[in-house]
């Protein structure tokens, strides 16, 4: 019986470490296929986007599909934008055949955020549905109740953003997070975290839940980037110093990996493992778990 190797590190209590491969626009895929030969060894699982911030890329499926091919276990990311149920349910079956065990189910940016704004949003499912839809499928049975020949078991995870702005929108994040792990949540990654007491009031929080937690990281590399993430991404805030930092940095990279390898250090004792967001610099993610000391 397949057993997720990422769930069996949860339950032997590691430290979990996941990263992000973005796959691209075309048909390349020798940089994904690269990015699978330096992190195969260093991550527990690698999280492969399902057409990130709205843009048409390269399907999540079929580069799961590769990473396996190489030896690296990939989690499934799962929108409900672009496909109605039907396509939904019948993607996660192939994945399954194809032999992914992992997946994170998401409602989706809206297409007006990406490269073909004009594009027909479906939504005729959000996130919490899709883990109904995800458990249904462990239990033998498709959305309307019919029985499947042969079903899959994933570990299905969801997202949440520990940084919300309002205390109204704390709230609601929490509550939703409630609601996922009650549709079949089993795990959980975290919108990018830069102030480690924001995380550990959100820990604090939601600890009665008891699920595990990975902390989702993005190494900064300039001070531009970190002004126009708290700018324009909801819930992420950059600290002052840490842009200070950056601003004043000659070697920009080396203090990009510093100051993350530094908050990987800061909040490892508060959560289950880190999830972590390179944004192109995925081939750097060995240089900030070594001095991260993972």
């Amino acid at each position: 019986m397949p057993n997720s190797k990422l769930k069996q590190a949860f339950d032997k209590g590691k430290f979990v470490v996941t990263a992000e491969a973005g796959p691209l626009k075309g048909t390349f895929t020798e940089e994904i296929e690269e990015v699978a030969r330096v992190l195969k060894g260093k991550v527990d699982a690698l999280n492969v986007t399902d057409q990130q911030s709205s843009v048409m890329r390269l399907g999540s499926l079929v580069t799961c599909h590769l990473l396996i091919d190489r030896g690296v276990e990939p989690i499934f990311q799962v929108t409900c934008r672009d496909r109605n149920r039907i396509a939904l349910q019948s993607d996660l079956l192939s994945a399954w055949v194809l032999g992914v065990e992992n997946c994170v189910a998401l409602t989706g940016d809206l297409p007006s955020s990406g490269d073909h704004p004009h594009a027909k949003p479906v939504y005729d499912l959000d996130s919490v549905q899709l883990l109904q839809v995800i458990r249904g499928l462990n239990e033998g049975h498709d959305m309307s109740g019919n029985e499947l020949k042969g079903k899959p078991d994933f570990f299905a995870g969801a997202v949440v953003n520990p940084g919300a702005d309002t205390e109204a929108a704390y709230e609601l994040q929490i509550l939703k997070m409630e609601k996922k792990i009650a549709a079949g949540a089993r795990f959980f990654q975290t919108q990018a975290i830069f102030d480690p007491n924001v995380f550990a009031k959100f820990m604090k929080r939601v600890e009665h839940l008891k699920v595990p937690v990975l902390a989702g990281v993005i190494p900064l590399k300039s001070a531009g980037m970190a002004r126009f993430m708290n700018k324009n991404v909801a819930g992420i805030n950059v600290p002052e110093a840490m842009i200070g930092r950056m601003t004043k940095a000659e070697d920009k990279t080396r203090t990009g990996i510093e100051l993350c390898a530094e908050l990987i250090k800061s909040i490892k004792d508060l959560c289950q493992g880190v999830h972590v967001m390179a944004i192109g610099w995925e081939k750097k993610v060995p240089d900030i778990l070594a001095a991260a000391g993972l």
